[in-house]
Parts: structure tokens; C-alpha cells; sequence
């Protein structure tokens, strides 16, 4: 029997014309598109956020034609630098805006990858009520809805699946249920979870969890990695299986450059994701202050070139790694 998660893959891979599975597929707001090893990425970044809270954010708070204004200079800049692939973090609740994330892919030819999911960090501010009440497996249903059908009534659908606790152990009881939701949703459709993590404190019970049911730990991805102190958790997340994403890049690249030396020494090269966490613009706002998306290509790569990086290792950070992490291919 095909899985039901295979059956997308199946259609897209018959209508592109490709049998052989060699390519992997991601999910991005435009459809399914084949990925291979040589495309730039940017696989942790911010287009919007809102931080009014669950109660009282609305779409028309902000305003496309004005977001697009002011947005797409720092996505043009991204040419230069040959980027072909947007991972925008933003859950629901927090200002997740397909239709935006569409008319930007439409403007700039980015291949801008949006998700579902819920967002638990902050005391559980951008949690919408409903999920006091329902269960793992309900909430679970209404994300794989989303995959299976489209967001908010479009026919967008998500190319991961985006979650945050706080950090702790043992989790807060919501921020389980969220786990659990993103591991229901994860095997039935194939989509990665990317979990607002911080420090490695927070990691473990969510292993825990995903272990627990059945999740292969390389859908993981450990987001904000770089606020862990101790290395020594680096190599043990590794040596699990998941993603570690360093992507405080907009803002701190020393601390970034010496995490990366040390997963090159300790060979975890092939488990790292770098992005910036950048942008973003913020309706709560009315001068906006964007972080450009540019550090990586213009401080961190000659950084890491001076500190003996070869191509092949800065291609495995920037472009093989985070088509390996956001493939929808039957991981689990």
C-alpha cells in the first residue's frame, strides 16, 4: 500500500517527468518543485512578523503593496548573492501570510517555502485559545489539512512544519501537545519539523517525544542551536540524528564562525544549518528597521574560507544540507 504522504510525490514526480527519484521534492509556495545540491538557500528568515499576540492579530493589519515596498530591496540584494531558496519561519498566529509569500516569489523569482504548525515560546502568547481543549491528534488533523488542501483557503500549501517551545525540562504540557502534533503530522505527511528551540535544555523531551513516536530524528530541526553553550551538545545532537540550525546570522557572526570551526574539527559539518533569523517587517511598527539577509556571503563565508573552509564544505552548509533537510521524500 503507498503511504498517503507519497501520493503528492508520486503525481509530481509523473508530471515533471521524472521517474527515477534521484531528485529529491520540496514544497514551496508556487508547488512541488525537484531539488538538487547546487541551489543557495536561506533556511531560517522572516518576511512579517507580528507580535500583537493570538487574540488580536488580523491580516489587515498590514498591507501588501506597503510590505512588498519595503521588503523586496533586501530580497533583490539576494541575486547577487545567487540565492534561490526562502525559507520563511513565521507560523500562524504570528503573522503567516501565504498569498504575500506568493506575490513575493512572483516579484523576485525566489522559491519561498512557507509552514504549518503552531508556536508555543513566550508563555504560549501566540498560541490561539482552541488549544487548551483539543487534542494532539485533532490539531494534528488540522495541519495535515493545510498540506493536503491549502492555507487559509488558498491552495498554498506548507513545505515544513514549524513549532516553539520554551526552553525547559520537562516541557510545558501545551508545548508536548505541540510535539506530538508535529510528529502525528510529520509521519503522515513527510514534512520536517522545525522546532523554536534555544538552548539544548528544551532538545531532549522533544527527542523524547518524536523517538517515542516513531520519527526519524533527520526531520528535526533544532532551531536557534547557537544559543546552546556547551558544544559538547552539538556533537550528541548530531549523533541523534537532527538538524542543528545556527541562525542568528543577521546579528552575530563571531559567535556563529567559532560554533562552525568547531563542527568541522568534530566532523558535524554534514548536521548544520546556517541562516540569519533576518528581516523583518513589523505592522505593530510605523518606521521599519529591516535586517538584511546578506551576512552569510558577505562577512561569514570569507570568515570561514580565511579559517580553511573549502568549497565543497561551505556548498554542504549553504546548499546540500538544507535540500537534504526540507525534502519531502519519505524520510520517516
Amino acid at each position: 500500500m503507498i503511504r498517503c504522504h507519497l501520493l503528492p510525490l508520486l503525481i509530481a514526480i509523473i508530471y515533471t517527468g521524472t521517474l527515477s527519484g534521484q531528485q529529491a521534492l520540496i514544497l514551496e509556495v508556487q508547488g512541488w518543485h525537484q531539488v538538487d545540491n547546487d541551489g543557495i538557500w536561506l533556511s531560517h528568515e522572516h518576511i512579517l512578523v507580528d507580535f500583537i499576540g493570538a487574540d488580536s492579530i488580523q491580516p489587515r493589519n498590514w498591507d501588501h503593496d506597503a510590505v512588498i515596498a519595503q521588503v523586496t530591496p533586501y530580497l533583490e540584494e539576494l541575486k547577487t548573492h545567487k540565492v534561490e531558496y526562502f525559507v520563511d519561519a513565521t507560523p500562524a498566529y504570528l503573522g503567516r501570510d501565504v498569498l504575500l509569500l506568493q506575490k513575493l516569489a512572483n516579484k523576485t523569482g525566489l522559491k519561498m517555502i512557507s509552514n504549518t504548525g503552531l508556536y508555543g515560546a513566550r508563555n504560549n502568547k501566540f498560541l490561539p485559545k482552541y488549544v487548551q481543549n483539543i487534542s494532539a491528534e485533532d490539531l494534528a488533523q488540522k495541519w495535515i489539512a493545510e498540506f493536503e488542501y491549502g492555507i487559509d483557503g488558498t491552495v498554498i500549501k506548507p513545505g515544513f512544519i514549524k513549532i516553539g517551545v520554551d526552553t525547559a525540562d520537562p516541557l510545558d504540557i501545551l508545548h508536548q501537545k505541540l510535539v506530538k502534533a508535529a510528529a502525528i503530522t510529520s509521519l503522515k505527511t513527510g514534512l520536517t519539523i522545525a522546532s523554536h528551540t534555544g538552548k539544548a535544555i528544551g532538545l531532549w523531551p522533544q527527542l523524547k517525544i518524536l523517538q517515542e513516536m516513531g520519527v526519524s530524528l533527520n526531520s528535526f530541526i533544532w532551531v536557534h542551536a547557537q544559543a546552546e553553550e556547551d558544544n559538547n551538545n552539538y556533537l550528541k545532537a548530531a549523533q541523534a540524528g537532527c538538524w542543528i540550525s545556527l541562525d542568528g546570522l543577521g546579528w552575530e557572526v563571531e559567535k556563529h564562525l567559532g560554533k562552525l570551526v568547531y563542527a568541522k574539527e568534530h566532523g558535524i559539518l554534514d548536521h548544520i544549518l546556517i541562516s540569519h533569523d533576518a528581516g523583518w517587517y513589523d505592522p505593530q511598527k510605523e518606521q521599519q528597521n529591516i535586517t538584511p539577509y546578506t551576512n552569510i556571503f558577505t562577512k561569514l563565508l570569507p570568515e570561514l574560507r580565511a579559517q580553511g573552509f573549502t568549497e565543497k564544505e561551505i556548498n554542504l552548509l549553504i546548499s546540500v544540507n538544507p535540500a537534504k533537510a526540507f525534502a519531502i521524500d519519505g524520510k520517516n
